[in-house]
C-alpha cells in the first residue's frame, strides 16, 4: 500500500474535505486522517440540532446542498458532506487518530494508531470537538456527567443541571425541558451568549422568567455527588437535587499534538496556535492550519462559514513553493 502523498490533512470536517478538494484540484496526491466517522465533530452535534446559517454558506466544492428548509439538520449535513466526500473521489481514512508528526529532512512523518504515512505537506484541520474544557471540581468523573449531547429521552422525567450560557446549553436545556425533565441552567454569566440563536431565545428567556427552567446566573457548581449538587451562588452555596449534569462548557483544540509537533501556542487567554494569517503556514514550515483550530480557546471565531476560503490560501502558497 502507497503511504507516502505530497499532502497530509489531519481532520476529516467540512474544512479538512474543502482542503482535499484542493489538493484534487491541483493533482496533489492526498490522504485525509481523521479520527471518528467523516465529519465527526458534526456527527456528534445533538441528534435534533438545526444549523445557525442557511445551506448554501455551508457549501464546498461546488456541489449544491440542497436542504428542506432554510437552515439545514445535523441529518441533512451529514448526507451532504456523504455527497462531497463522493464526488470528489476523496482519500479518507477514518477512525484513525493522528498521534505523532515529525520532520526527517524534507518529508513528514505522521504516525496513526494504524500505520506511518509520509507526505512533503501536512495540514492541521481537527477543529477543537474532541476535548472538553472541564469544571475540575470533586465528582466531575461521575458516570452522571456528561460533556456531550445526542437526544434528550434519556434524560425524561429527571432532575438536570445544565452548565452553558451558549447555542448548545440552550437547546439543550429547552429539548430536556420538553421531554418533562425537571431542568436547571447554572451560568457563570449574568445573563445568555449574545450569540444565541435569533429565534430560541425568546424561548428560553420566558421558560426562564415563567420558572419552568431554574436558573442561577452570576454561578458555578463547586461539587458534583450522586444525587445532588452544590452551587456557588452570590447569594451562597445552594444544595439541590440531581440525576444528571450536562455540562456544555465548549470544546478546544488538541493542544498536545500541536505542541509536540512544534506549532507554538500563545501564552494568554486565548492560547492561539502560531500562523501567518495570510498563508495559515504555522512557524513550522511545511505545516498548515485550517478552520476552527486557528482560533484557538476562541472556538466562536471560526466556522465552516468564514474558512472555506482557507484551502485555497494555503494551496497558494503550497504552490509557489
Amino acid at each position: 500500500m502507497n503511504n507516502n502523498f505530497d499532502i497530509i490533512i489531519i481532520g476529516g470536517g467540512p474544512i479538512g474535505l474543502t482542503c482535499g478538494i484542493e489538493a484534487e484540484k491541483r493533482n496533489y496526491s492526498h490522504l485525509i486522517i481523521e479520527k471518528g466517522p467523516l465529519v465527526n465533530s458534526i456527527y456528534y452535534y445533538p441528534t435534533n440540532m438545526t444549523f445557525f446559517s442557511t445551506s448554501d454558506r455551508l457549501e464546498i466544492g461546488d456541489v449544491p446542498f440542497v436542504s428542506h428548509g432554510d437552515k439545514p439538520t445535523r441529518r441533512e449535513a451529514l448526507e451532504y458532506y456523504r455527497r462531497v466526500k463522493q464526488a470528489w473521489n476523496l482519500n479518507v481514512h477514518t477512525y484513525e487518530r493522528v498521534n505523532k508528526i515529525s520532520r526527517v529532512n524534507d518529508l513528514f512523518y505522521v504516525e496513526s494508531a494504524k500505520a506511518v504515512y509520509t507526505a512533503s505537506k501536512v495540514i492541521i484541520a481537527t477543529g477543537f470537538y474532541d476535548k472538553p474544557n472541564l469544571l475540575n471540581i470533586p465528582g466531575e468523573d461521575l458516570p452522571k456527567v456528561k460533556h456531550y449531547f445526542e437526544e434528550a429521552h434519556p434524560y425524561a422525567y429527571q432532575k438536570i443541571v445544565v452548565i452553558g450560557g451558549g447555542n448548545s446549553g440552550v437547546d439543550v436545556a429547552l429539548e430536556t425541558y420538553r421531554r418533562g425533565s425537571e431542568v436547571t441552567v447554572v451560568l457563570r454569566e449574568s445573563g445568555l451568549k449574545e450569540g444565541v440563536k435569533y429565534w430560541v431565545k425568546p424561548d428560553i428567556e420566558n421558560r426562564i422568567k415563567e420558572g419552568s427552567i431554574k436558573s442561577y446566573f452570576n454561578s458555578f457548581l463547586t461539587e458534583i455527588r450522586e444525587n445532588e449538587v452544590d452551587i456557588q451562588t452570590p447569594e451562597g452555596k445552594v444544595t439541590i437535587e440531581n440525576d444528571f449534569v450536562l455540562a456544555m462548557t465548549g470544546y478546544h483544540p488538541d493542544y498536545k499534538l500541536l505542541e509536540n509537533t512544534g506549532i507554538e501556542i500563545s501564552k494568554d487567554s486565548s492560547k492561539t496556535p502560531c500562523f501567518n494569517p495570510e498563508t495559515f503556514e504555522t512557524n513550522v514550515p511545511g505545516i498548515f492550519l485550517a478552520g476552527v483550530v486557528c482560533g484557538g480557546m476562541e472556538t466562536g471565531k471560526w466556522f465552516i462559514e468564514n474558512s472555506r476560503d482557507h484551502a485555497e490560501r494555503i494551496f497558494s502558497q503550497i504552490g509557489q513553493k
